[in-house]
């Protein structure tokens, strides 16, 4: 039996254009809301880059045996790097040089909590190669992660936040306010594009008032200023007055012939 060569294996395979998204919706809108939260403050960050892609509950297409059993479902969020950002109707691994997500977030459900923590997690690790893989649970806050060490996760050491740093992304990913979140390196949360537009009116506020705080000042100071400049010239009005009057005096004086 003569044995099939890749290239012909990748001839075999279906039209990745063929190939649509297969996944149930989300379990919540809790978790619909934690994946929207992951994707958009990715893409608020990296605004200024286009050689990555996001996969938010996007199929992963990697076998002929997977398409033939129809037995697993792409994760909740991927990132792939040094790629392009177009828009996919699914990540079909044989049409992208054999790529596979450099991260991987689940998000944890009830039905879904178990697989995710060890079906899953042997697949990242053993056939993806994924360097880094999470999970969170919106609803427990149940948070790990896992970094590969030759096709086996070990568990990454949080932070004394309770935060796990991603080399991949280039922040934490950590707790905030029951939400996952990313944090840069010096502990700031990444905002969304909302949060960023909300700080950036406080702000415009805040410049506004310390202009209004400076010009009320610069006001008052300029007020003193001009009354100081009255008490001065009242000043030497003044001396002028008593200098004029001790002329006269000593003129009338003199015409008296009045020795001082």
């Amino acid at each position: 039996m003569t044995a099939i060569t890749a290239r012909e294996l990748e001839l075999q395979m279906p039209d990745a254009s063929k190939l649509l998204s297969d996944e149930p919706e989300m379990e919540s809108s809790l978790h619909y809301m934690q994946l929207l939260l992951l994707v958009t403050c990715l893409e608020w960050a990296w605004q200024e880059r286009d050689d990555f892609f996001i996969g938010a509950n996007l199929t992963i297409y990697f076998s002929r045996q997977q398409l033939k059993n129809r037995d697993f479902r792409g994760p909740d969020f991927f990132l792939v790097k040094n790629t392009t950002r177009e828009p996919r109707n699914s990540w079909v691994v044989w049409e992208e040089d054999g790529r596979y997500p450099d991260l991987i977030i689940e998000l944890l459900s009830d039905s879904t909590a178990n697989v995710d923590r060890t079906t899953k997690l042997n697949l990242y690790a053993e056939r993806f190669h994924t360097p880094e893989y999470f999970y969170f649970s919106p609803e427990t806050l149940e948070f790990a992660g896992f970094r590969l060490e030759f096709n086996k996760y070990r568990s990454i050491t949080p932070n004394p936040q309770g935060w796990l740093w991603s080399e991949a992304l280039g922040f934490f990913l950590g707790i905030d306010n029951g939400q996952l979140r990313y944090f840069s390196l010096e502990g700031t949360i990444i905002p969304t594009p909302q949060e960023a537009a909300k700080n950036e009116i406080l702000k415009a506020n805040q410049a506004m008032q310390i202009a209004k705080q400076e010009s009320q000042r610069a006001k008052q100071e300029s007020q003193r200023a001009k009354q100081e400049s009255q008490r001065a010239k009242q000043e030497s009005q003044r001396a002028d007055l008593a200098e004029a009057e001790l002329a006269k005096l000593r003129q009338s004086i003199a015409e008296q012939g009045i020795n001082l």
